[in-house]
């Protein structure tokens, strides 16, 4: 069994109205109407905006976060600072505590401030029972 297609013409009205007009208002039509017929393709242009703000959210999104990374980089320096100095500082404050606890100068203010002085001879009593 053989099949044949459908196929469906428009018909063009305007086309044969036109015909019907004479030659002098014809041309006049047609100069009046634009060369090329523009189409709107709104699809097309919805998803260019749409693409569109995507790329913007994410250029801004990754444009906030490297101002946070580079802020925590910049806290993260200050606070290694900060231990650096308070690791210096309790350096110095152990050597002066080993200073102050120098044997020499506990024995030099006891003699000077105190008047202390260390037994010459030391003596020791022994009972007998």
């Amino acid at each position: 069994m053989l099949a044949r297609k459908e196929e469906i013409y428009e018909y063009d009205y305007e086309y044969e109205e036109e015909q019907k007009l004479p030659e002098q208002e014809r041309l006049e039509k047609k100069a009046e109407e634009p060369l090329f017929k523009t189409v709107l393709n709104t699809t097309l242009r919805s998803r260019c905006r749409i693409l569109f703000l995507v790329a913007t959210l994410l250029a801004m999104l990754a444009t906030v976060g490297s101002g946070i990374s580079a802020s925590r980089g910049y806290t993260l320096v200050e606070v290694q600072r900060q231990a650096d100095q308070l690791e210096q500082e309790n350096e110095r404050l152990n050597i002066e505590i080993a200073k102050l606890r120098n044997p020499q100068r506990i024995k030099s203010i006891a003699e000077s401030k105190l008047g202390m002085s260390v037994p010459q001879k030391t003596y020791f009593a022994h009972e007998n029972p």
